[in-house]
């Protein structure tokens, strides 16, 4: 299950100051769209089907299409994964493609009807490819444990430099979203960068999945940007009872962080940060 990451690409630019303008190179952050297949049925009657199109950073793809299933409910233990590959031809000017097939076990059944209502084929983003209402919340979702995943307000506090200075690929290009998972010191566990913030977390997620270690209650999750109602269902999925986010959260979200007595903390910085719900989990 190995992948090359090809997060970012060097452009031409023309760099226009009060001084003038000059041709330069610059770092962008690469942003592609990927495609979900999954394979599924008995030996002697196998099934391919395309479940979902993102648009994404490549790197780190098969955590993403693994995290994406576990995370939306259609997978529950990593078990059910037989294989993941890439398929069909090459994107171009790399050696994988953009399609990544998730080869299940025999013995996983699909409804595939309540699959083709709940996403779009076509699908760019999360919820933008939910097609149905119905489709918004995942089955079977449980409270956290309010015991875990407790810090002190100066861990806190540290959170999202400490994301900051892990994102490698945003320093060369400025266009990544991140996701990150601490420990309850503060110590950063694992980063995964990403366009789109959901994609993030889905690779973050992934991982864990991957590696049957979920749920996730003990560590913290840590988001760059704003804290929007799929995210926090994704983080849910994983067990995860703690968001620290650097940007805003939605409506939304703080209903679900207060519905499943989850913490969620908002505009988080060295100076300050906003608790929406589970103040329980920070100390002072």
């Amino acid at each position: 299950m190995s992948e090359p990451n090809d997060s970012e690409r060097a452009v031409p630019i023309e760099r226009v100051t009060p001084a003038g303008a000059e041709n330069e190179q610059d770092c962008v952050a690469v942003e592609e769209p990927m495609e979900i297949r999954i394979a599924f049925g008995a030996a002697d009657a196998r099934q391919a089907k395309s479940l979902s199109i993102t648009m994404r950073t490549p790197g780190h793809d098969f955590e993403l299409a693994a995290g994406f299933l576990f995370t939306e409910g259609i997978l529950t233990e990593p078990a059910q994964i037989r294989n993941v590959e890439f398929c069909g031809p090459p994107a171009p000017g790399r050696t994988t493609s953009n399609i990544v097939r998730v080869d299940l076990a025999e013995d996983v059944a699909l409804d595939m009807q309540r699959l083709q209502r709940h996403f779009f084929t076509t699908s760019s983003c999360g919820i933008c490819g939910k097609a149905s209402l119905d489709a918004l919340h995942v089955q079977g979702l449980e409270s956290v444990d309010s015991k875990h995943a407790v810090m002190h307000r100066s861990v806190v506090y540290e959170l999202p430099q400490r994301l900051r200075s892990s994102q490698a690929v945003f320093d060369r290009t400025g266009g990544l979203h991140a996701a990150g998972f601490v420990d309850v010191e503060g110590k950063l566990l694992d980063v995964r960068e990403d366009v789109g913030r959901h994609n993030a977390v889905d690779k973050l997620i992934g991982r864990r999945f991957l590696d049957g270690a979920t749920p996730l209650a003990d560590h913290p999750m840590v988001i760059s940007g704003r804290a929007s109602f799929e995210i926090l269902q994704k983080a849910l999925v994983g067990g995860v009872s703690t968001i620290v986010a650097v940007g805003a959260p939605s409506s939304l979200a703080v209903d679900m962080a207060r519905r499943f007595g989850m913490t969620l903390i908002g505009f988080a910085s060295d100076r300050r940060f906003n608790i929406y719900a589970g103040a329980h989990r920070i100390l002072p």
